[in-house]
């Protein structure tokens, strides 16, 4: 299931007790195309809110990635966060992942309190999607040196500005793997 099939199963944020709900009425849905979530985000520009996002593939959720969320949530008034979609992370870090799907990734990320929209994005960098959702702030992992930050001009050059958030030691995805095959080991290994 992709993103684009969740649209159409997702319960209204008004049917949810949801704090953001009493804040931002109008929105509907937290987990959309970027093009749906685009057109909420001007209304909320519009109306003062400042628009904070971020990107990446969240495959297995960990304590680095909350930490990252609040921290980015912390810049403004909205979170975007825009997830590569299953194609793009299996080209970036191979054909074993991801480990959870976009739809379940999606979900997972839309039912974090700091966290007000998903979308996903298909290419191998995230630009596409910035350039449509055109956030005041643009977050990443201090991995990244400002002058790799894919959009970080592009941002910029609206009035927006760029931030890179320390990571928190310790703490990766590949690093949940290795760990899960350490302990209960590899079975392609055992059974060739």
């Amino acid at each position: 299931m992709r993103i684009s099939d969740l649209e159409n199963q997702l319960v209204p944020k008004s049917a949810i007790r949801n704090p953001q709900s009493e804040i931002f009425p109008f929105m509907s849905a937290r987990i959309g195309s970027c093009a749906a979530i685009s057109n909420q985000v001007r209304q909320l520009q519009k109306s003062g809110k400042k628009v904070v996002f971020t990107n990446g593939c969240f495959d297995i959720l960990h304590p680095g990635h909350i930490a990252l969320l609040r921290r980015a949530r912390a810049q403004g008034d909205v979170l975007v966060v825009a997830i590569n979609t299953d194609a793009s992370v299996a080209r970036m870090k191979g054909p074993n992942r991801p480990i959870i799907t976009e739809s379940e990734r999606a979900e997972l990320l839309a039912g974090l309190d700091m966290v007000d929209f998903v979308c996903a994005f298909a290419e191998d960098t995230p630009l596409g999607a910035i350039l449509e959702i055109r956030p005041d702030v643009l977050v990443k992992g201090a991995d990244w040196g400002l002058q790799d930050i894919v959009g970080r001009t592009e941002v910029e050059s609206w009035g927006g500005r760029v931030v890179t958030l320390p990571l928190v030691e310790g703490q990766s995805t590949t690093g949940i793997i290795e760990r899960i095959i350490a302990r209960y080991g590899n079975p392609r290994k055992a059974n060739p």
